[in-house]
Parts: structure tokens; sequence; C-alpha cells
């Protein structure tokens, strides 16, 4: 069968899943819950010496808006974001309908988070992890997954017909305005599969064990070749009480078809701005945080994290990335603040090396630190 009709067959019956509910006989009400969040960030750069004469910068990070609606047994949940210009402005971080069909298995159709790694986050602080800064953590992306929960276990299988797209032109790049970084410049992701498996172990189900695999294709709209990437990551997770530990282990590839392009690196993006990331990498991430309840007027928990990631890149001419957060969240009923000491090496984000950063690199890098303060009000 031609490859195309196999996967908009795929689609169609994506929908046809959702039609029971919608002829289901019992009268229910439709539901609609709204939430978001308001957001302050301070932050002060050690490699920006104009920013320290003026003390850091404080200022406005990100208004969203979070909706939950309910028909039947069809559920819709989207969460919209304004950041500030600096940031990209708005977007829409998810978006898609839910459908139950059994007690055990869930649908989800549309903007939804690619089962990937340890889940929600692979980390405890506001800054991520490292493999969020290769579209490895946190992603979401355009398609359709099936979610299988036993009592231990649980199934998650994945098409995406691509990342998030908000240009249709017919050889476009993508948006840079997104919340999750993707693929961009000469190639686009495309029919991606996904699989994880994960199981609690221990008599208490304090373990949590993953398996993830990811495999789609790249297309490149100069040329008009498909060439593909993979991933594939080992995970751990434990909660004892107050202690959470988070443990994995990924490797991926990006191959581009493409001659007239270093092959060595590809381009990626969110948050308006592009940069380049080495094509193949392990990376290894590894955090811990203690939760210690307090009575301190309205602050009632204090959560002491570490996250740790280095990026060793396959490219023998490239050097290595590095990135340890240390800090702490407060709670204070709705208030939620994150303190934190940001050490990057060869780090877009935690140094001035924002376009080779996660490829080539510095060989002259050092430790560079952003001290953070983000303040928000959930409600």
């Amino acid at each position: 069968m031609n490859t195309k009709i196999l996967i908009h067959s795929c689609l169609c019956l994506a929908f046809l899943l959702l039609i029971p509910g919608l002829n289901a006989q019992e009268e229910e009400k439709s539901e609609v819950k709204i939430g978001g969040s308001l957001r302050f960030n301070y932050n002060l750069s050690n490699w920006k010496p104009e920013q320290q004469k003026r003390g850091g910068d404080f200022g406005f990070d990100l208004f969203r808006i979070n909706a939950i609606a309910k028909y039947k047994k069809i559920i819709l949940n989207a969460e919209y974001r304004q950041y500030s210009e600096g940031f990209g402005g708005g977007m829409l971080k998810q978006g898609w309908l839910e459908y139950k069909p059994s007690e055990k298995a869930t649908i989800h159709l549309g903007l939804t988070q690619v089962p990937f790694g340890i889940q929600k986050y692979n980390s405890h602080n506001w800054f991520f992890n490292l493999p969020y800064y290769v579209g490895l953590e946190d992603d979401h992306d355009m398609g359709i997954k099936y979610i299988h929960q036993g009592e231990r276990s649980q199934l998650q299988i994945a098409f995406f017909k691509n990342a998030e797209e908000l240009n249709f032109g017919n050889t476009s790049d993508i948006s840079y305005r997104r919340y999750s970084y993707d693929v961009s410049g000469r190639n686009k992701e495309t029919n991606q599969g996904n699989f994880k498996w994960s199981y609690l172990a221990g008599a208490d189900k304090s373990s949590n064990i993953s398996i993830s695999l990811m495999y789609g294709g790249l297309y490149n709209r100069i040329t008009q070749k498909m060439g593909s990437h993979y991933a594939a990551a080992l995970s751990y997770e434990l909660n004892k009480g107050p202690f959470n530990l988070k443990l994995q282990s990924l490797i991926y590839k990006k191959a581009v078809n493409d001659s007239s392009q270093y092959e060595n690196y590809i381009e990626m993006a969110a948050y308006n701005y592009p940069y380049q990331v080495a094509a193949q990498a392990m990376v290894h991430t590894l955090g811990i945080a203690y939760s210690i309840p307090v009575s301190w007027g309205p602050v009632s928990s204090l959560q002491l994290y570490n996250d740790f990631g280095i990026m060793q890149k396959a490219e023998d001419s490239f050097h290595d990335t590095y990135m340890n957060v240390l800090g702490c969240l407060l709670t204070a009923g709705n208030v939620y603040t994150y303190v934190d000491a940001a050490f990057g090496k060869n780090n877009p984000w935690l140094g001035p090396d924002w376009t080779v950063g996660l490829s080539l690199g510095n060989p002259n890098a050092e430790w560079h630190m952003r001290f953070n303060i983000n303040i928000g009000y959930y409600f």
C-alpha cells in the first residue's frame, strides 16, 4: 500500500474511534474548567557585563490559560501561553482531544506530549534539563497517541504526522514561535512513531522503570529528499516519601539527506530563535530532590533539588555540553517560586555561545552561571 494512503487511513480511523462517544445515548452536560498562571522572572547572568552593572533584570515571564472541557466521553485539554516578546510571544503549548474507549485505554488526538523519557518532566527546576533543549523532554507534536494503563505497567504508542505546524506553505520552514524544540531550517520532522513502556516496581510501587523508542522521517524541503532520525532512552524514577530521584540515559541520531549540508549538526528552534544541535549524541541526566514541610508565614513547603546533565557528542571535533541547576522550590498556597543557580558549559541558555553551544561548542569554554528567580501565581 502507498505510504501516504496508509497514513491518511490511520488518521481517518482515529477520527472514527471518537465517534462512539458522540453517539452515546445518555444525556450529559458539558463541563468547562479554566485555569492558568501569571509569572514574573528575575535573572542575573555572569557573562553579561552590562546586565551585571544594572544588578540583573526583573520582568514579565508569561501569562497562560488552561482549558479542560468535557462533553459526554470527549475531553478537550488545551494550554495557550503568552510569553514576553523576547521569548516568542504567544504560542500553543498543548491541545488535544481525549477519548476513553475503556477503563484502561485512552486516546489523544492533536498536539499532545510525545511519550519519551521521564514524564511529565525529567527535571525539578525551572530550566528543565538537557534533553529538553534537543527536543526530548516535554516535547509536543501533532498526531495520535494510545495509552494503556495496567495495575503496574503503562504502554504508550503514538504516531505523529509532524511537529506543530503554523506555516502551511509548500516548502516553508517551521515557525520559531513554539514551546517545544523541533528540527527547523532545511529539514522538517514528519511521520514519526513512538513507543514507551513503563513499570512500577517494588511492593509500594515507588520505582518507575521505562524504555522509550522513537523513529521518524526528516524531510529536506530544499532537496525534497527524506532523511531519518531516531532516539532511545532508559529511565528510572524513585519516589520515597519526601525524596525523588530521576536517572536517565538516552541516545539519538539525526541523519539528513542533503549532500550540501554539514551532516554533523542540524538546526532546531523554539522561543522564536534557532540554534545548531549535534546530529548524534548521548545525553545522561541525574536529578535529586527532597521536600521539607515548613511554616514560614504563607510558605508551607520547600523542595531542595539538584539536576545535572551531560551531552556527549559523537563528532570528535565537537565539545561536550554540561548543565547543572541547584535550587529550591517554595510553595505558598497558589504561589510557586523557583530560586535557581544554573551553571552551564557550552550551553546556549547558560553562556555566550548561543549558535554553536550544542553543536561544535567552544574548546576554551568556561562554566557560566545564571541566578534566576521565577515567581508564579497559579489559578
